[in-house]
Parts: structure tokens; sequence; C-alpha cells
């Protein structure tokens, strides 16, 4: 083990491993510090993505439940409707208050 990283300190040009370890963006060489402030709204659209993603994950549930409740299916619609109107009223409130816009 000593003999062959003795070997390779000699063998191996010392700016090889600089180029292996370095940044490689799409072709292009990095530029700037890679620690940028982002925008709050960046934040906020991925928060407002997430909770219509999870309520997209919930509507599977529901439909299997609602598949097999025949009974009580009118409770069970006026429920999910219940849900997706309260997530439409805070969808409606952060695009009121401009969470949206992008100025």
């Amino acid at each position: 083990m000593v003999i062959a990283r003795t070997i390779t300190r000699f063998v191996v040009r010392p700016d090889a491993h600089a180029r292996k370890t370095s940044v490689y963006e799409s072709g292009v060489n990095p530029h700037g510090d890679a620690r940028l402030r982002f925008s709050v709204k960046f934040y906020l659209v991925a928060m407002i993505f997430i909770i219509f993603d999870i309520e997209v994950v919930f509507f599977y549930p529901w439909a299997v439940v609602f598949r097999d409740m025949v009974r009580e299916s009118a409770f069970i619609l006026w429920e999910m409707l219940g849900f997706v109107g309260l997530l439409a009223v805070g969808y409606v409130y952060v695009w009121r208050k401009g969470g949206l816009d992008w100025n």
C-alpha cells in the first residue's frame, strides 16, 4: 500500500486531482459565490407547491373510500369539497396579499 501511494505521488501530475474535483456546470466555468441570497418569494412558492402537492396526495385515499361508501356519499363529497374550499381560501389569501407577484 505504501509503495503504491509513493509511486502514484511521482507519476500523477499535481494538477490532475484539482481538475477532477473542480466544479463542472454545464460546460460553463463557475463564477461568483455559491452562497447567494434568494428572495423570500421562492420559498413561498415552494411552500405553496408542497401544500397543493400534499392536497393531491389526499385525493387518492378519498377516492378509494368514496368508491366503497355509496350510502354516505353525500357526506364524503361535502367533506372533500370543504377541504378543497379551505385550500382555495388559503390560495386566494396568498394571491390577494401579493405572495405570487414577482415584481
